[in-house]
């Protein structure tokens, strides 16, 4: 775990910061549908990976649901803990099919794949979040 959290670090501190607050949201619900309906194609196959993509749909839809940026609902968390949540979740990502025993399937690739993307997604995005309630308050 420790060398996913430096490999975050570095990429946080050496990709461009180009994804805004709002393109950030945009990628956020993306990816709660992504989850929701990899739950789905699992629900039949593989029972714990469906929980799983569920648990992780549902988890992305409440953070993002309660930041503080343009597509949020109730600005309760700020951008900037937001993407700290990200990093953690990034960093994680990849030992979800082992928590939930279904490792060595087509299923555990999804989540540790998730966990390369949003690593990339979480270093090139500006965590600044001034910008972001900024970019809501203009909404």
């Amino acid at each position: 775990m420790a060398l996913m959290q430096v490999g975050m670090e570095v990429l946080e501190s050496k990709l461009p910061k180009v994804i805004s607050p709002t393109t950030h949201g945009i990628i956020d619900y993306t990816h709660v549908a992504f989850f929701a309906t990899v739950g789905l194609l699992c629900l039949k196959s593989n029972k714990r990976a469906a929980a799983a993509a569920f648990a992780t749909s549902g988890f992305i839809l409440v953070q993002s649901l309660l930041t503080d940026y343009k597509l949020g609902a109730k600005p309760v968390i700020s951008f900037e803990t937001h993407g700290k949540m990200d990093t953690a979740f990034a960093s994680a990502s990849w030992m979800v099919p082992r928590i939930f025993g279904f490792q060595g399937t087509a299923a555990a690739k999804v989540f540790e794949m998730n966990s390369i993307a949003e690593a990339g997604v979480v270093g090139m995005t500006d965590w600044n979040s001034e910008r972001a309630h900024e970019e809501r308050v203009a909404a």
